[in-house]
């Protein structure tokens, strides 16, 4: 990801304000990209373990919203609010993420995801405007942890989407093969 500076000259991220988390998913990349930009999909699996999501507005396309609560194990709700920024189905999507519209500590993401032959290798690197912002992520939020099962619930969804899909396709109602 780059960025620009003020001075008009860009500037890569310092890894002190980054987060990199990736994983392989058992699905043509079609199906991983639209499990990760439909809404419908997306209240299925988003967050990390023992979370939930309520989405208020859904939108997905460049400068659309997604404005959701995502409701803690503890029963902590947290107000959230992404932006899409960039669109390339099914390769690469780029966001803004934060508390609100107005958030000065909203984050950036780019999602990559990658063609491993009959699997996707998703890539999402996160960059914070500081340091202190960052580590407040990882120490506080579990941010690396959080992501690591996000995209772990990611993974099995799509596995039940997949494995539903080929259900259907071998049976017939009554159970023989078609």
């Amino acid at each position: 990801m780059t960025t620009t500076s003020s001075g008009g000259e860009s500037e890569h991220p310092s890894p002190d304000r980054e987060i990199v988390i990736s994983r392989t998913i058992s699905a043509p990349r079609e199906l991983v990209f639209e499990a990760y930009t439909q809404v419908r999909h997306l209240s299925r699996w988003w967050g990390p373990e023992g979370f939930s999501t309520t989405t208020r507005s859904f939108e997905f396309r460049v400068g659309g919203i997604w404005d959701f609560v995502m409701h803690g194990p503890d029963g902590t709700d947290y107000q959230e609010w992404i932006t899409w920024r960039e669109i390339v189905p099914p390769e690469r999507i780029a966001l803004l993420h934060g508390e609100s519209r107005d958030d000065p500590n909203a984050f950036e993401s780019v999602l990559a995801f990658e063609p491993v032959g009959d699997e996707t290798r998703i890539v999402m690197r996160t960059v914070f405007p500081t340091k202190e912002l960052r580590d407040e992520a990882v120490e506080k939020y579990h941010a690396i942890e959080g992501g690591e099962q996000t995209l772990g619930n990611l993974a099995a969804y799509v596995a039940e989407l997949t494995q539903n899909d080929t259900g259907r396709n071998e049976t017939t109602p009554n159970g023989a093969k078609s």
